[in-house]
């Protein structure tokens, strides 16, 4: 088991774009293992590879104890209105901020067999989905905040002993 540790705001690689996993082989079946193990512990809805230092198309997920994985996902479909929900992420710790979200959402992507995995739904699944889409394109979820709640949560960035 190995639970990889978090790259933190500031890291380029939560900057950066993902590039696409083209080839499964022993690597990236090691990087789902640490990935799923990354989010196994309680509180952690979901991981992205980035997150663990690897830019690559890939995230695991827990979502009322469901543990998977899918590579390459691609957020094919929202639905609703945005809407503010309460959002934090592991590469930030100890902020929570309210964030624009879909209330709904699709993600299609692949399994280490290359068959189909689609993943879709509401609530927590759909906030999920959007956040880890979001790392993998190089984004965090300060990006979807309001100006002023980005400006406070640029604020307790800086003033944070992690930072």
């Amino acid at each position: 088991m190995t639970v990889r540790p978090i790259r933190l705001f500031g890291d380029p690689v939560l900057r950066a774009p993902s590039a696409p996993i083209e080839i499964v082989d022993d690597g990236i079946r090691a990087l789902v293992r640490d990935l799923i193990d990354t989010v196994e512990p309680p509180g952690r809805a979901g991981v992205a590879a980035p997150q663990i230092g690897v830019g690559l198309r890939a995230f695991s997920y827990n979502i009322d104890g469901d543990i998977g994985y899918v590579l390459n996902p691609v957020l094919v479909e929202t639905r609703g209105e945005p809407e503010l929900v309460g959002e934090g992420c592991l590469s930030v710790p100890g902020l929570w901020h309210e964030a624009l979200r879909y209330p709904w959402a699709k993600v299609i992507g692949t399994d280490l067999d290359g068959n189909e995995v689609v993943l879709e739904g509401d609530g927590l699944l759909a906030q999920a989905l959007q956040h880890e889409t979001d790392h993998l394109d190089g984004k965090l979820y300060l990006s979807r905040l309001p100006a002023e709640a980005r400006r406070e949560a640029m604020r307790q960035i800086r003033e944070s002993d992690w930072f």
